[in-house]
């Protein structure tokens, strides 16, 4: 353990809101968590023994007690997931057994249980303004469901469960991240017929990289999508299909064993706590409050979907069959993307990669910042900190009076050491103070398409929209106003956390919005009207199955957390795929698994466990509250200011449902995403 002298020669120690990128390293990781945890443990027997308290000197210290803790850790956490190396491996898995079991230890602590009870029955419980009262109800509730009411033997084993649980967890997600960059194929260009010149480019400078010649192909999204899409190769298709579907299944890597344990694990804990299910459990915060609500949810959707996307899936056979002759092969699934972009430039003479050009990242960004400028009154402008990686970016965000509130980091391209996907986190969690404001520091990470050669980086659609939800995600971290920091920006239910994020991407399809910054790379041209006219009538193209995509996600995980028992013989692969077969437009293999790579679900103790409902929910939300936008203008400072001052400053300060009421007036209308998907 660093002693106290030591503590300023580990760059993870003390951390203020300056990170040290460049200092820290996958050594420093054990000893600032040892020492961390000992000054935590410490805080928790002072705050667990102190006399008569009040907010100020118990509820709000309890509100700060892990801080330096968890930042330290959110850090190595995150290191591990953009620059994965040998080292960083070995330093979550040294670390995250003792972190895991401390947060458990904090919820069956009998001394800070009993301290929290006595306060809420004194007469400054009673007085507490609305935000403060709320924070005390949470942490009650919170212990309550950590266990603290358990007897001892219940909760050694409580702990037993949590710690591993965080283990097993870690070694999914590592096993998907080693079997995704494991896959590896080489191709001569003949075989890429179709394919965006700009993938063949991007695919022969990988290959040359690694002194091959030819093309190399990986399981990457800014690859595999475009080749899935565009290939002519149907041979080629299918290897690459089932390459990825592979992912999670492979010797040494094989997560389906590690699927039953964590529904085992889940399930026992959510017993032991009295809840007939891990959903009941993690739902009962949240604003489905339970897994028969959430299930109803999303089999009410697709009831109202599934006649469409029948019909969806007929027109794509009958243009199959019109295309390949009525003695082509059946549809696979390698051939649905392929064949559904064909179908698409036939009946509306549109190809998404024509957008591409007019979609820079940069020119993205700028516009996004703008719009934000526009709507929110905040800017964002270019500035210098310490960086864990060359492309990594750096900015400040400025109110309308020029308070620095917040900073971010980028990270936008893939490499073989970052986990796959698109993702906001929180660093340091800042808010309103005595004589002012602390700033909040947060990062958004994707996996773009890249620079290649003289090539910027030009983005899909698809792209540009996940850019502009994540930085929701990080608007909603970085305008809280918030002053109890386990309430601020992101701290809110699970299935209204997306709404900030899904809102942005309404922006993404208004001319308007687009004029700020759809210009074509090398003319400086704006996106034609045609082009546009082209996008905004194909936006619907097979909205049916898109959709259906999503509710096959959510009802999987809500089977596998509701109605699947994990301790009978049944298969938890098999139940998954005889759920999701229901979903696709072509039959699945009998040994296809896509839940052992199922990250969202699998790769850390809770996640979107029994919560992956909550994109749909919130996109329910989304498509009701950006119709007022819509109404009063999609620049509207007044509309933003609104929005900021009842959704995006309130964090998790009152139930969500009473802040969607005061930005709306009214509940929900969840017939809004049905008539925005043209599905109404």
């Amino acid at each position: 353990m660093t002693s106290p002298g030591m503590q300023s020669s580990n760059p993870l120690l003390n951390i203020g809101f300056r990170v040290p990128f460049d200092q820290i390293l996958p050594e420093h990781a054990e000893d600032a968590v040892d020492t961390l945890l000992v000054q935590a443990r410490e805080r928790v027997e002072r705050l667990a023994s102190a006399g008569e308290r009040d907010f100020e000197g118990f509820m709000a210290d309890l509100d700060v007690l892990t801080e330096q803790l968890g930042t330290a850790y959110t850090v190595v956490q995150h290191l591990n997931s953009v620059m994965s190396s040998d080292g960083w491996r070995a330093a979550v898995e040294a670390t995250l057994p003792k972190v895991s079991g401390f947060y458990t230890e904090l919820s069956l602590h009998p001394g800070l249980w009993a301290a929290l009870k006595a306060f809420a029955g004194t007469e400054a419980a009673r007085n507490l303004d609305p935000v403060q009262a709320r924070h005390l109800r949470l942490t009650l509730d919170e212990f309550r469901r950590g266990g603290a009411d358990l007897p001892d033997d219940k909760k050694a084993r409580l702990l037993e469960l949590d710690t591993r649980l965080a283990e097993v967890t870690n070694t999914f997600s590592k096993n998907v991240l080693d079997a995704t960059n494991a896959f590896e194929l080489y191709v001569p260009t003949a075989r890429l017929a179709g394919v965006p010149q700009r993938v063949q480019d991007a695919t022969r400078r990988a290959a040359e990289d690694k002194g091959k010649g030819g093309h190399r192909l990986t399981l990457h999204q800014p690859v595999l999508t475009p080749l899935l899409t565009y290939a002519d190769d149907r041979t080629l298709r299918h290897e690459l299909w089932e390459a990825q579907a592979r992912v999670g299944q492979t010797d040494g890597l094989d997560n389906r064993p590690l699927v039953r344990e964590i529904l085992q694990l889940r399930r026992e804990r959510a017993r032991l706590l009295g809840y007939a299910n891990f959903a009941d459990l993690v739902l009962e915060d949240r604003m489905a409050k339970g897994g028969e609500a959430a299930l109803a949810f999303e089999r009410d959707l697709e009831a109202r979907t599934r006649p469409a996307y029948e019909r969806e899936n007929a027109e794509l056979e009958a243009f199959y069959r019109e295309q390949a002759g009525t003695d082509a092969p059946a549809l696979e699934p390698w051939d649905i993307a392929y064949w559904a972009e064909k179908q698409r430039q036939a009946k509306y003479d549109f190809d998404e990669e024509a957008l591409r050009p007019y979609f820079a990242l940069d020119q993205v960004l700028a516009g996004l910042f703008e719009i934000t400028r526009r709507v929110f009154g905040i800017t964002v402008t270019p500035a210098q900190a310490p960086v864990w990686h060359p492309e990594v970016r750096y900015y400040d965000i400025a109110d309308e009076h020029g308070t620095h509130i917040a900073s971010f980091y980028t990270d936008w391209f893939p490499r073989e050491s970052k986990r796959a996907g698109a993702w906001m986190n929180a660093f340091v969690t800042g808010g309103p103070r005595e004589g002012g404001v602390d700033p909040h520091l947060g990062l958004m990470c994707g996996n773009m398409t890249a620079p290649s050669g003289e090539t910027p980086s030009l983005l899909s659609i698809r792209e540009v929209e996940t850019v502009f939800h994540e930085f929701g995600h990080l608007l909603h971290h970085a305008l809280s106003r918030v002053p109890v920091k386990s309430l601020s920006g992101t701290n809110v239910a699970w299935d209204f956390v997306e709404l900030p994020s899904q809102i942005m991407e309404n922006w993404v399809m208004e001319r308007e919005a687009l004029d700020l910054f759809a210009r074509h790379d090398q003319t400086g041209e704006r996106l034609p009207d045609e082009l546009f006219d082209k996008m905004i009538a194909a936006r619907n193209y097979r909205a049916a199955n898109t959709s259906m995509r999503q509710y096959s996600f959510g009802l999987t995980d809500l089977g596998l957390h509701v109605e699947f028992d994990p301790e009978s013989d049944a298969d938890p692969i098999a139940f998954a795929r005889d759920i999701m077969a229901r979903f696709t437009p072509a039959p699945l293999p009998e040994n296809y698994a896509q839940v052992a790579s199922f990250g969202h679900l699998f790769s850390s103790p809770v996640g979107y466990g029994a919560g992956y409902y909550s994109y749909k929910w919130a996109e329910v939300l989304d498509a009701d509250a950006f119709s007022r936008f819509a109404q009063e203008g999609i620049f509207n400072r007044e509309t933003g200011r609104d929005f900021v001052d009842k959704i995006l400053s309130r964090g998790g300060s009152d139930d969500p449902a009473q802040l969607y009421r005061d930005f709306m007036g009214r509940e929900p209308d969840a017939g809004a995403l049905l008539r925005r998907s043209g599905l109404a």
